[in-house]
């Protein structure tokens, strides 16, 4: 309490000179800042010494919080500082691996290159030494050129004219194979038919006569190919279709050759057909 009152004391006896100093002399601008500063503390001494006489607890200056503060602005500055060495220091190892990895590229790429060269010179060096031996090599016979079918043709009937069945039937079903459109496949067909007809396959018989006679071609072995294609259905076990085929033979080849006009008649009274 006697400091409390010391202190406005003091305050009241400055307030009186501060005031008669502005009445007698005047005051610049900053000497009127701190005379307004000065009465400020003045009112709240007087309303702190008030306030203790009223409640009667001690009066008790609190120090200015500018030092705490200040103290803990350092803090935060010393980890920022602190941070901003971490970061650093992990910029320095990021920018050294950066550097080590670029030495390696370098260093692979130049063994890259290395073995590209190497590669390329051996490749030159192959086709330097194959070169002569391509060029010493002797050019071998033309493949032979395929037969026309004319000469395919004919080379199948002298198989057949010669007693070589089999030999005539895979040249026969060869040639019908690679000519299917040519003027002599229907013939082809017709002769094809004759050589199963020797081996008893009458199925495949029946089959390459049908072929051969499809529009009841006039020809010297029309006939004779719808002759041979009753007696592959008579072996078939197929009277009726025999006998409808000898039907059209009649009709379609009245002029046909007495022997084969013969063997028709055969036929006919093999497969009972009707008179």
């Amino acid at each position: 309490m006697r400091l409390a009152a010391t202190l406005l004391a003091l305050a009241l006896i400055a307030l009186p000179a501060a005031a008669q100093t502005s009445m007698d002399d005047p005051l610049d601008a900053r000497d009127a800042k701190r005379v307004d500063r000065m009465e400020k503390v003045v009112r709240e001494l007087r309303d702190i010494v008030f306030k203790a006489q009223r409640t009667g607890a001690p009066v008790v200056v609190q120090p200015a919080d500018t030092d705490a503060r200040l103290a803990d602005l350092a803090a935060k500055v010393g980890d920022l500082e602190q941070t901003l060495t971490k970061l650093n220091g992990s910029l320095e190892t990021t920018s050294h691996e950066l550097d080590l990895a670029k030495r390696q590229n370098t260093a692979l790429a130049a063994q890259v290159k290395g073995l590209a060269d190497r590669l390329s010179a051996a490749e030159a060096k192959a086709a330097e030494a194959a070169a002569p031996a391509e060029a010493a090599a002797p050019e071998g016979p033309p493949p032979p050129a395929a037969p026309s079918s004319a000469e395919a043709f004919g080379r199948a009937r002298q198989l057949m004219l010669s007693g070589d069945y089999d030999g005539a039937e895979a040249a026969f079903g060869a040639f019908i194979t690679a000519y299917p459109d040519a003027p002599k496949t229907p013939e082809a067909r017709y002769w094809w038919g004759k050589t199963l007809a020797v081996r008893g396959d009458n199925a495949k018989a029946a089959s390459a006569f049908i072929g051969a006679i499809r529009g009841w071609p006039q020809t010297a072995w029309a006939p004779d190919a719808v002759v041979e294609l009753s007696r592959a259905l008579i072996a078939l076990k197929k009277p009726t279709d025999a006998c409808q085929t000898l039907a059209e033979f009649a009709r379609r080849y009245p002029k046909a050759a007495p022997a084969v006009a013969a063997r028709a008649a055969a036929a006919r009274v093999q497969a009972k057909c009707a008179a």
